[in-house]
């Protein structure tokens, strides 16, 4: 009985292990059939399989094993070109922007000068760090990167001009509409700014003639002699927190793509003669592009291009209505037009909206002159017997209030231009400072006062010289005017110094160079540092070594430098120029030099004369 009983456990452990290994030989076979391999063709012989070649690798795993795969040097280089990106991120777009705009600058001396190559060079750098300054359409400086596109680009804005068909002849009027917007602007002119509206209306006087005459040739509605009420309350020096200036407001890019100047004596964005031709030619552009006034008055506010992404954006016909797309436009942009439509229902109608208007100034009356020296007008009112002021308000585009060192067309008052010819041959010729400040830019961790100590200044002068109001409220990468006293002139970088290597000077390239700039800094030419350099291209990294002078320089011999010899003891007595001893010799004014040192001298005067 009780063998029976072992035997049917026994048979009761063996069915259960033969029923398990079935179902696990069931569910094998399955999988065999659900993906059965392919058949090769009978005179095909079977390749051996790879064990390592049938595992698949998931794409993370992958692209894990690549990076470890890399030697040191190639993930360190990615790094570094990832920190690189970081930084180019971090610049600041006003530097990015004047950097470019410095660049275009040097372009048209190179061009002046016939040196085509460095021209080319600095239209190359400069249009360089345009594409790498990315601005949000919303950003103060879009405009502005725009407008130096443009400029670098000459005619493109004309080409596009001529392939855009404007609207007929539906459009050639302002309308007066006195909308919900309007009101809102009839009313802040009533109260908080009617002070400002009135003083702006009596200084209308002097500049309105001039406008209207301009206004008719032109061929352009009378209305538009309104537009700078809105924009500087009539001050020809009015300048805003986007750095435009003038009566109608031009930032220095659009200035110069409609042809006003500027240097360093004279600015034509506040000549109220000049800046209104130029202002007119650019809304008779916006109105060739847009139709309608009222969108090319925004256009004028916020720039084209704002505007046209805007009209983009949306599926309604907007010349037909202005005030669809002005919902859709931001707001600085919104006001300006429903501001100018109320300058324009006031002034027509002043009684209504409470206004008594004073009278306007009498128009500028005036006399040319030329003259072609620069003189002061302080020095030149007193000797015509008249106050500084008379020729300063006469002549706002003088920055300096003295008269540029090249042929210049001077206004003085009506019946003083003999006395005034009289008066300017007399007066010695005036010499100003090369500049008044140096640029800094402000790194991470600095405060006005460091920087201020730094440059034996105060932090009002700074502050007062930069515009800033909030004098704790500067940014890393900033760039500040710092005043200086004496002629220094100023610069935006230190000097580039020079190692010698042999009979070679060298030039390590540093962040930020770039040809036309290494060139114009040790007075050679581009063309001549690519053949030296066998360079195919502008392209240059960062450590790269550039030679400037490669052998023994025409005329040059050795000196050995004896005990007791200085840099300025050597150039006196060789007759040479100081400064020429040491970029001779890739020596800054701090260099130390040793006995047995040689160094390269072109004599002048024999030893010992």
């Amino acid at each position: 009985m009780r063998r029976s009983k072992y035997l049917y456990i026994a048979v009761l452990i063996i069915s259960v292990i033969f029923l398990w290994n079935c179902s696990l030989f069931q569910k094998t076979s399955n999988k065999t059939q659900s993906s059965p391999p392919p058949t090769p063709p009978e005179n095909q012989i079977p390749q051996k399989i790879n064990p390592e070649e049938d595992i698949l690798i998931p794409e993370e795993e992958k692209t894990q094993k690549d990076e470890e795969s890399l030697p040191p040097e190639d993930i360190s280089t990615q790094e570094q070109e990832k920190n690189e990106k970081e930084e180019e991120e971090e610049e600041d777009p006003l530097v990015i922007l004047e950097e470019a705009l410095y660049a275009h600058q040097d372009a048209l001396g190179a061009w002046e000068k016939g040196d085509f190559e460095t021209a080319l060079a600095a239209l190359d750098d400069a249009y360089s760090l345009i594409l790498k300054l990315k601005l949000p359409p919303d950003s103060p400086h879009f405009q502005e990167k725009n407008e130096l596109r443009l400029l670098i680009a000459q005619r493109i804005q004309e080409i596009y001009a001529s392939q855009l068909t404007a609207v007929g002849n539906n459009h050639q009027t302002i309308p007066l509409v006195e909308n919900e917007f309007v009101k809102k602007e009839i009313i802040t002119f009533q109260t908080r700014e009617k002070k400002l509206f009135e003083e702006a209306y009596k200084r209308s006087g002097r500049y309105r003639k001039i406008i209207l005459e301009e206004l008719k040739k032109a061929g352009l509605p009378e209305e538009l002699c309104w537009v700078p009420i809105i924009e500087s309350w009539f001050k020809p020096k009015a300048y805003s927190r986007a750095r435009a200036l003038g009566l109608w407001q031009f930032i220095s890019s659009t200035g110069y793509r409609f042809g006003l100047k500027r240097d360093r004596y004279i600015d034509e964005r506040m000549d109220p003669i000049k800046s209104t031709r130029a202002a007119l030619k650019y809304l008779n552009e916006l109105h060739s592009h847009f139709g309608d006034w009222t969108t090319a008055l925004a256009s004028y506010n916020c720039g084209e291009y704002r505007v046209k992404k805007v009209i983009r954006s949306q599926r309604i016909k907007y010349l037909d209505n202005f005030w669809d797309l002005y919902i859709m436009l931001p707001k600085e942009t919104a006001r300006f037009v429903p501001r100018f439509i109320a300058t324009l229902l006031i002034i027509n109608n002043p009684e209504k909206y409470g206004f008594n208007l004073p009278n306007p100034d009498p128009p500028l009356q005036y006399e040319m002159i030329s003259v072609n020296k620069p003189v002061q007008l302080s020095s030149f009112s007193r000797s015509l017997g008249l106050k500084t002021e008379d020729l300063a308000s006469l002549n706002p585009e003088l920055r300096h209030k003295s008269t540029p060192d090249h042929v210049y067309n001077l206004r003085v008052p009506v019946g003083f231009s003999e006395n005034a010819l009289t008066a300017m041959n007399s007066l010695p010729r005036w010499i100003p400072p090369e500049a008044s400040y140096i640029l800094h830019y402000v790194r991470r961790g600095e405060v006005l006062s460091t920087i201020a100590r730094r440059y034996r200044t105060s932090v009002s002068a700074i502050a007062r010289l930069n515009g800033l109001r909030r004098i704790n409220l500067i940014r890393p990468g900033q760039r500040l005017k710092i005043p200086v006293r004496g002629g220094s002139r100023y610069t935006s970088a230190p000097p580039l110094k020079l190692v010698k290597e042999g009979e070679k000077l060298i030039y390590i390239v540093k962040r930020g160079d770039s040809l036309y700039r290494i060139a114009n800094a040790f007075t050679t030419t581009v063309q001549k540092i690519k053949k030296d350099n066998n360079l195919k291209s502008n392209i240059l990294d960062v450590g790269q070594k550039i030679v400037i002078q490669s052998g023994k320089p025409e005329g040059a011999t050795i000196y050995t430098v004896k005990s007791g010899d200085s840099p300025f003891e050597i150039a006196r007595k060789f007759g040479m120029n100081l400064s020429y001893l040491l970029s001779l010799n890739g020596l800054s004014t701090r260099s130390k030099i040793y006995p047995g040192q040689e160094l390269w001298i072109i004599a002048k005067n024999k030893p010992g004369i």
